[in-house]
């Protein structure tokens, strides 16, 4: 079957993205530059968890409407849809994966095609591409229809998201707009509203730099009332009995591969401008650090007061609760800064949503409880809500697993 759409990417959104089209009879053909997601694919399976998506993924592969490679085909629809790292160690945004992946479809593309960007991106970037792809192929100049939407989807509800989320579409003129809306009328049910390139790219940075600037707030308060001696978790639900107070939870820190970067692309850019943007960065890293600086003072004082080191449980590793995806996770973080500066403690490392880990051996939460000392909870995952914890335990709670 001839493909109408190429997903570049076949991610956490592309993936997911790419069955959402074919389940709608859109034939996809999805590009990977790993071989062995081309192939999990192509099996009909999947290389990460999210609810629902292996079914979709599976039926869309048995009725012929997705497939998988490690090269693109010519279509008359392209989403990008791959990773806008840092460069280096610094936080200035690399667009190199985008400029990739639409290099790669550059002998593809010919007149009334649409190319559309997802991926994050700085200010600016989807008129670099345009820019970029008129440069090598000017005899398309003004034949193509090029836009930005961003994903706007949640970590464990993607596929309902992802259908029912509104949309903001950019193009780089009105007639892309219009064009890229048509697009995604075929599979989205929420609003699609139109707007320009720039501001579509605006707007996904400070939604997400919106979130973490109210984070940072939640977990300011939780470092102030730790010192003040309050109990944040009360402090919150009282305060938010106020009609027009919502304060959000505090946790370990912020993490993900949205919230915890795309702030950095907005400071990287307007750094004069970005004061509250920048110091919530700061916060929200800070409290990880401060995390893992509790947990070791917790193994210190229980080795002084029972004369002997204590087994620890380090309670999840995943950027948020009930998934498994650990990219810029502050639980990973914590427990890094922990072990780093082990002694003869033992620890037991939980992360119910994987099932194996490069570098620690994972244990079952039901053991860990049992077994450990002191007890760490750095990710809320509803598992550890279930969990019976033993008397006498010395529990750390970063996030509200307690918090009955």
């Amino acid at each position: 079957m001839q493909p109408r759409v190429v997903t570049l990417g076949l991610g956490y959104i592309g993936l997911p993205t790419s069955a959402l089209i074919a389940a709608n009879n859109i034939a996809v053909h999805g590009v990977d530059i790993s071989q062995k997601v081309v192939d999990t694919i192509n099996a009909g399976k999947i290389h990460f968890v999210e609810p629902e998506l292996d079914g979709a993924v599976a039926s869309a592969v048995r009725a012929g409407l997705l497939r998988a490679d490690t090269r693109a085909v010519e279509a008359d629809t392209y989403l990008v849809v791959v990773p806008t790292p840092f460069k280096g160690g610094s936080h200035e945004p690399d667009i190199s994966y985008i400029q990739a992946a639409t290099e790669s479809i550059l002998p593809l593309l010919k007149a009334g095609d649409l190319y559309i960007i997802e991926s994050t991106s700085p200010v600016g970037t989807t008129e670099r591409m345009r820019d970029f792809i008129y440069a090598q192929r000017p005899e398309l100049m003004g034949a193509l229809y090029i836009a930005y939407c961003p994903e706007r989807v949640l970590p464990g509800n993607v596929m309902y998201e992802l259908v029912h989320n509104d949309r903001v579409i950019g193009g780089v003129d009105e007639e892309a707009t219009e064009k890229a809306c048509e697009f995604y009328s075929q599979f989205v049910k929420g609003e699609l509203h139109r707007t320009n390139a720039r501001t579509a790219e605006m707007c996904k940075l400070t939604e997400n730099s919106s979130r973490d600037v109210q984070i940072a707030f939640a977990n300011e308060l939780s470092l102030i009332c730790d010192k003040a001696g309050i109990d944040v978790w009360e402090l919150i639900r009282l305060a938010n009995k106020h009609p027009r107070v919502n304060i959000l939870q505090p946790g370990s820190g912020v993490g993900g591969h949205c919230i915890a970067v795309d702030p950095y692309f907005i400071t990287a850019e307007f750094p004069m401008e970005s004061q509250i943007i920048g110091k919530a960065r700061e916060i929200n890293n800070y409290k990880a650090f401060w995390c893992a600086e509790k947990v070791r003072h917790a193994i210190r004082e229980f080795s002084i007061n029972h004369g002997k080191a204590p087994s620890v449980a380090l309670m999840g590793l995943a950027f948020k609760p009930n998934i498994d995806d650990l990219r810029e996770s502050p639980a990973v973080y914590i427990a890094q800064k922990v072990l780093q500066a082990a002694g003869e403690e033992g620890y037991f490392i939980v992360e119910p949503n994987v099932h194996e880990h490069p570098y620690y051996k994972l244990t079952d939460a039901n053991t860990a409880v049992e077994q450990a000392d002191v007890i760490a909870f750095l990710v809320a995952h509803n598992e550890f809500k279930e969990l019976a914890i033993p008397a006498g335990k010395l529990v750390l709670d970063f996030c509200g697993v307690t918090n009955k």
